[in-house]
């Protein structure tokens, strides 16, 4: 385990693992005009591209987390590439948009299984005083992916067509699989010989699924029964886990670490109130300011960029400083570029455009790496993989939620329509009204940053109730 050949195979293949996944989230968005218009579909369809990965990752993550603790972390992360990349084969072999988001739904879960067991990897080789600097170049990774997404993306939806987006995932997966079956020696479980909780898997995905599905319906009457249906499953689920043997899911850090709870939020909140920039601007840019998929990707690259450079500072800076002051002059910041994009119309300058995203960005990059730190430092060791699973979590979950939202506008100002020029000024109104939405998240999301509690004083962790053990 302590073998340095084993831990920097083991960094390369988190690593590589945190790049590709989130290049195909930041690469999709870029391609939805190209596909749309191939397939003539809908806006609301195509939303489904992407909503329909991220619904399956949020669903499977926590079951694979806890699956990955008790049968091998190293096992469920070849599992779970193995099927990220035959699923984007699969997808770029589809010829209609419903069989793209088939692919999609199982090329989520496969994400899952690596977003699930890349960081605990990490922090099962790496000792803790090594963590710091090993999660930082994951996140940066992750932020790379970001950044290559939209450019790249662009590029070759623009030279090569959408399907080239699946196809290049190809070399990545097969590259990672040579390096765990060549090099990466040893399997950590955390929970050998646990049960699994089947049981809860099955209330949390089906809760979760019936409450995002039924956001995307508003406001039809089927769509609040499946959202009172998820809020009713959601709480059964969390009554099952405080009772059960071995839980999917530990809720009682959530009860007993301020820390770590307000944290997690604040982190569904910020991505809630982001993901879906790139979605919304990508059809703004080549829909009504009439650019290429490649230089669109050029204009959207700029929050990411932003991301990738500033993430590592505010992480270390986040070692001196209190987490919470540093993440919350962040989400102030994000707030602020999602409120100067408000004001888009047809006539918009392009610096205007870059300008905000890039405060967007550098508001996202200060938070980030701080809000991370914050809930991987505010629990005990034993608790690492829990709290890794919760970030992913958080993150899949505010990623739908941004989606659904960025839906639901479409559905009540476009309908099912295909965008077409007649409907440029509905998709102008659909746009600035998704972005008064994140504003006033993010807004809120401020307080859940700065009442978090100090860090300083939450390093020692809880203790959980052997029941819920």
């Amino acid at each position: 385990m302590d073998d340095k050949a084993t831990k920097l195979t083991a960094l390369i293949i988190a690593s590589l693992g945190s790049f590709i996944t989130p290049f195909m989230v930041s690469s999709i968005n870029i391609a939805l005009p190209a596909i749309g218009k191939e397939f003539r579909a809908d806006a609301v369809l195509l939303s489904w591209v992407a909503t329909s990965y991220l619904l399956a990752a949020a669903v499977s993550l926590v079951p694979f987390g806890k699956l990955a603790d008790i049968y091998g972390r190293k096992k469920i992360y070849i599992y779970g590439i193995t099927l990220f990349t035959l699923t984007s084969l699969l997808s770029a072999v589809s010829i209609s948009v419903p069989m793209l988001i088939f692919f999609r739904i199982f090329q989520g879960a496969g994400s899952a299984m690596v977003f699930a067991t890349g960081i605990a990897i990490l922090t099962s080789v790496y000792p803790i005083e090594e963590r710091g600097k090993v999660l930082g170049i994951a996140v940066a990774a992750v932020y790379t992916g970001l950044t290559c997404g939209p450019f790249f993306g662009g590029f070759l939806t623009h030279h090569f067509s959408w399907r080239s987006i699946f196809i290049i995932n190809i070399p990545f997966g097969g590259v990672i699989l040579v390096l765990i079956f060549s090099k990466l020696k040893g399997e950590w479980k955390g929970a050998e010989g646990q049960t699994f909780d089947l049981t809860g898997s099955i209330i949390y995905g089906t809760a979760i699924f019936a409450f995002m599905y039924g956001f995307t319906l508003l406001p039809e009457t089927l769509s609040m029964i499946l959202i009172l249906t998820g809020l009713v499953g959601l709480t059964a689920f969390v009554k099952w886990e405080t009772v059960a043997l071995s839980p999917v899911f530990e809720v009682n850090l959530f009860r007993n670490n301020r820390t770590f709870a307000f944290s997690c939020v604040a982190a569904l909140i910020n991505y809630g109130a982001t993901f879906a920039v790139s979605f919304l601007l990508s059809l703004y840019l080549q829909y009504i300011k009439g650019l290429s998929p490649q230089n669109a990707g050029l204009v959207l690259v700029s929050t990411p960029v932003m991301m990738a450079i500033f993430s590592p500072l505010a992480g270390r800076l986040s070692d001196s400083v209190e987490p919470r002051v540093i993440a919350s002059l962040g989400m102030g910041l994000t707030a602020l570029g999602l409120m100067l994009l408000i004001l888009l119309d047809n006539n918009t300058v392009f610096i205007y455009i870059i300008a905000s995203l890039m405060i967007l960005g550098f508001g996202f990059a200060l938070f980030s790496s701080p809000n991370m730190n914050a809930i991987m430092s505010s629990v005990d060791k034993r608790f690492y993989g829990i709290a890794s699973a919760s970030v992913g979590t958080m993150r899949l979950l505010g990623q739908m939620l941004s989606m659904g939202i960025a839906t639901l506008i479409f559905a009540l100002f476009i309908g099912r329509a295909q965008i077409s020029p007649d409907y440029y000024p509905a998709l102008i109104k659909s746009v600035r009204a998704a972005f008064i939405v994140f504003s006033v998240l993010c807004i809120c999301g401020i307080f859940f940053s700065l009442y978090r509690g100090r860090l300083r004083s939450a390093r020692s962790g809880i203790k959980t109730p052997s029941k819920a053990r």
